[in-house]
């Protein structure tokens, strides 16, 4: 039998409004625990916050003391960071941690200057002592070697075999192997005129291989900014005789404002199918130089260097071009000359003539000179 509930009397709603009020207490009730909750959460992770920084003031990153022992090697590579830097020295064992180095390197401004290349540092170093020995350009290890323009390659081995750890045979051993070293396919096979003069910084783990490419690309890169190839096309010639044709005008000129016109005596010249007849190439062929002028021996010798003997140029450059003289090999002077003689050797005083008779009116003053002086 279904029991019946016998509502109350019409409009008596009492029962229903405490069931409300009842439902909405819950509800507030809810949401106060959770505002609660929320706030705690925050006061958790706000006091933790808190406590990590006060942590990080009261117990700096693990670090070494003073300033180590030993001694290691510390690459600084291009495009580093701080941040990259301290992983090679933790690594190497030269600080303790990575973030003591990183916050002494926010902490100092000339830490934005470390320079690329190699130090040698202490073993367990504090991050301070460290970042001092980065700091300072003058702790970078590397050797200086200097080659002046118009050097041979064989002047330029024997320097580098000089001035570094290796001897001239391995030096040669790795230009036996040119495309080792990134010379062009102009140069056919030959470094003469590729290694490009310049004063050159060489790091501890340099080998032979690395200098000679290092100085092979200084002159592409010397070659690019002239637009070598392009110009010598324009000249009518290839990219290895314009370099032939620097070596020349490196050799042959003794002042600035004679470059562009050494040039185009050697282009007037090979556009009159004359020989050349120039006592540098003489000098090359039978391995002389710093010496003024050639005897009847020296230009009877039989070599394709012997610019008297051999029409045309030389199958090489006879030296190593610096950058004004392949830039005056792309651009010659303006001018009829045929024919040039340097009159004084000490002053460079250079005359240039058109005729033949002319330039035997210089060339007295040039043996006026070498009687006067006896330096020829």
């Amino acid at each position: 039998m279904t029991q019946l509930i016998e509502p109350g009397p019409a409009g008596d709603t009492g029962a229903a409004d405490k069931q409300r009020a009842r439902r909405r207490t819950g509800y507030g009730c809810l949401a106060v625990l959770v505002a609660a909750a929320v706030l705690v959460g925050g006061a958790y992770f706000a006091l933790n916050a808190g406590v990590d920084a006060l942590r990080s003031k009261f117990n700096p990153p693990e670090d070494y003391s003073g300033e180590g022992s030993g001694s290691v090697l510390v690459e600084v590579k291009e495009g580093e960071a701080a941040s990259d830097i301290a992983e090679t020295l933790v690594a190497k064992d030269v600080v303790k941690s990575e973030e003591a180095f990183t916050e002494a390197a926010v902490d100092d401004p000339d830490s934005r200057g470390i320079q690329v290349g190699f130090y040698d540092m202490n073993k367990q170093m504090s991050a301070e002592s460290a970042l001092e020995v980065l700091v300072d350009p003058a702790n970078m290890l590397q050797s200086t070697v200097a080659f002046p323009e118009g050097w041979t390659v064989d002047q330029i081995v024997g320097q580098l075999a000089k001035k570094t750890d290796f001897s001239r045979r391995q030096y040669e051993k790795v230009l036996r192997a040119p495309a080792a070293i990134g010379l062009p396919d102009y140069a056919e096979g030959s470094p003469e005129g590729y290694l490009f003069p310049a004063t050159y910084q060489l790091s501890p783990k340099a080998r032979p291989k690395d200098i000679l490419a290092m100085m092979v690309a200084r002159r592409r890169e010397a070659a690019n900014r002239l637009d070598l190839e392009t110009n010598a096309e324009r000249l009518g010639v290839g990219a290895h005789d314009a370099m032939t044709v620097a070596s020349l005008i490196q050799a042959e000129a003794r002042s600035d404002s004679d470059f562009a016109k050494v040039s185009r005596v050697i282009y007037n010249r090979l556009e009159n199918d004359m020989a050349l007849q120039f006592d540098s190439t003489v000098h090359y062929a039978v391995g002389r130089d710093g010496r003024v002028g050639t005897s009847d021996v020296d230009r009877a010798v039989d070599s394709p260097y012997n610019t008297y003997k051999y029409p045309g140029l030389p199958p090489t450059p006879i030296m190593a071009p610096g950058e004004q003289a392949i830039e005056a090999a792309l651009n010659p002077a303006e001018g009829p000359w045929i024919y040039f003689v340097t009159t004084n050797p000490e002053t460079g005083e250079t005359k240039f003539a058109e005729s033949y008779d002319e330039h035997l009116r210089n060339k007295a003053e040039f043996d006026a000179y070498c009687q006067r002086t006896g330096n020829c």
